[in-house]
């Protein structure tokens, strides 16, 4: 069992930046995929960005604006969101899985509360 505390969201405008930060209850370091989701309004849960043991994937959405990473000796995930536009506002969710990474939300076991992110035009 862990638990997901995300922090970082807020209102920015176009073509800013934000950091997310997810802390971890316990150590991360035998977790493999550790995964960031985010859910518009009216819209399905979506993949944004994992990275796991054997490195990073990204969403095409967010492809070269956004990077995840991960402090194991902080139990830390992070996700460096610039170049923000309108269609990234979202709830954003920390996730995490014992296995290999997936782009599937149904996949991942443990899950944050979300942060809210807006992008204003």
């Amino acid at each position: 069992q862990v638990w997901l505390v995300e922090s970082g969201g807020g209102l920015v405008q176009a073509g800013g930046s934000l950091r997310l930060s997810c802390a971890a209850s316990r150590s991360i370091f035998s977790i493999n995929t550790m995964g960031w989701f985010r859910q518009a309004p009216g819209k399905e849960r979506e993949f944004v960005a994992a990275i796991s043991w054997s490195g990073g994937d990204y969403a095409d959405s967010v492809k070269g604006r956004f990077t995840i990473s991960r402090d194991n000796a902080k139990n830390a995930v992070y996700l460096q969101m610039n170049s923000l536009k309108p269609e990234d506002t979202a709830v954003y969710y920390c996730a995490a899985r014992a296995l290999t990474s997936t782009r599937s939300a149904g996949d991942y076991p443990y899950w944050g509360q979300g942060t809210q992110v807006t992008v204003s035009s």
